[in-house]
């Protein structure tokens, strides 16, 4: 059986969070390239919608990443995002998904190592969970549709 490799789906504010994934990059500091990093001008623009469609088009797991708490560009977008991503991950786990598959992170634009740090352990756990229970489901579907 070959290993599994989760896909996780990073919304990455504009401002400090993508900001230190580039700056990752730049320093060439190594981090998994199963994180997709989709840039939003802020993180409290990440809507409960966005999050449940990643999982629904095969996140394994995600993570929101904005600004440093009391930094936030838009003033309180973080806080925000992070109120939304507490209620969404008690409903995860309502519903069967888990809401250790998601997380919300703070970060400048100076923490490029933090954000390869935060990268690897994200895959991490997300690989010892599994497979989400979505993408399982899916999948199982497929094969009744196709049989």
């Amino acid at each position: 059986m070959e290993k599994f490799e989760p896909v996780i789906v990073a919304f990455c504010c504009h401002y400090c969070a993508y900001t230190a994934a580039d700056m990752a990059g730049s320093q060439r500091l190594d981090y998994p390239p199963n994180v997709k990093i989709i840039r939003v001008p802020c993180s409290g623009k990440v809507d409960a919608i966005h999050i449940l469609k990643a999982f629904e088009r095969g996140a394994d797991g995600v993570y929101v990443a904005g600004c440093l708490e009391g930094d936030c560009h838009f003033k309180n977008g973080n806080l925000k995002a992070e109120k939304q991503v507490q209620y969404l991950r008690k409903s995860l786990d309502e519903i069967g998904i888990g809401g250790d598959r998601l997380e919300m992170v703070f970060m400048s634009a100076g923490m490029g190592e933090f954000f390869a740090r935060k990268a690897k352990e994200m895959t991490e756990k997300i690989r010892e969970l599994g497979p989400s229970p979505v993408h399982t489901q899916l999948e199982q579907q497929a094969r009744q549709k196709a049989s």
